[in-house]
């Protein structure tokens, strides 16, 4: 797997989220190749609770979930290990988390 830290959400068009997920697809051909593990990354605020609801949109898989809080206890990192097929199951990921209030994606 590559290192997806050379994708940085600045690099990204403003615009639609068509333009959006249309680059972030072309940069994730870019640097990764697929089929592979790849590693999805959140942030939320600890008293939100939101990790069920990013757990159920990886029900159907065999994904490793990692929580950490950060050193104030105020937010939570969660880091979702998942063998996706392509480019646009990751994309499809991104985008059904997307509709979860409050979930900062990295």
């Amino acid at each position: 797997m590559s290192d997806i830290s050379n994708i940085n959400v600045q690099d990204m068009e403003d615009g639609n989220d068509k333009d959006f997920y249309q680059n972030f697809k072309e940069k994730l051909l870019d640097v990764e190749q697929f089929p592979s593990v790849y590693k999805f990354k959140f942030i939320v605020k600890s008293d939100l609770n939101k990790e069920p609801e990013i757990e159920k949109i990886f029900e159907q898989t065999n994904s490793k979930f990692t929580f950490k809080e950060s050193s104030g206890g105020k937010y939570k990192s969660i880091t979702v290990a998942t063998y996706v097929q392509s480019a646009d199951e990751v994309v499809n990921y991104y985008k059904s988390v997307s509709e979860i209030e409050s979930v900062m994606m990295l």
